[in-house]
C-alpha cells in the first residue's frame, strides 16, 4: 500500500503552490482548519495533494510518527494511504487538490477511521 509523504519547503507563497498544482494537473480547493484535536488515523477514496499555505500543524502516519508541517510543504497522501491531521492550536490553511474533479467535501470523507472523530463545536 502506497504511504503518505511530506515535501518539507516544496513551495514558498501560494503562488508557488498554484503552479505545482497547475503542472500535477490536480484540481484545488481551500480548506481551512481551525484549533482541533488531533484526528484519528484513516484514508481516502482519492488521491490528495496537500499543501499548507498558512500555519503549523502536524501529521500522523501509518505507524502513529509525527510530522511537523508549516507553510511551504506539501503533503502527498496517495489514495487509502493512512494518515491523520495533528492537533491544530491556531489555523491552518491548505490548498488540497484532488486527481479528480470531485467537491472537497467528497474529497476529504475519512474511511475506515481507527477511532472517533472529534465532535465540530459552531
Amino acid at each position: 500500500m502506497a504511504k503518505m509523504t511530506i515535501d518539507k519547503g516544496h513551495f514558498s507563497d501560494r503562488a508557488g503552490a498554484m503552479q505545482d498544482i497547475q503542472q500535477t494537473g490536480y484540481w484545488p480547493h481551500t480548506f481551512v482548519s481551525g484549533a482541533s484535536p488531533e484526528l484519528p488515523i484513516h484514508r481516502h477514496d482519492h488521491d490528495v495533494i496537500g499543501y499548507v499555505v498558512e500555519g503549523e500543524t502536524y501529521m500522523v502516519d501509518e505507524d502513529g510518527e509525527h510530522i511537523p508541517v508549516e507553510a511551504g510543504d506539501r503533503m502527498v497522501i496517495p489514495k487509502g494511504a493512512w494518515h491523520a491531521e495533528g492537533a491544530v492550536v491556531g489555523r491552518v490553511v491548505y490548498i488540497v487538490s484532488f486527481k479528480e474533479p470531485v467537491a472537497l467535501k467528497e474529497g476529504i470523507i475519512p474511511r475506515d477511521a481507527k477511532g472517533p472523530f472529534p465532535t465540530a463545536k459552531l
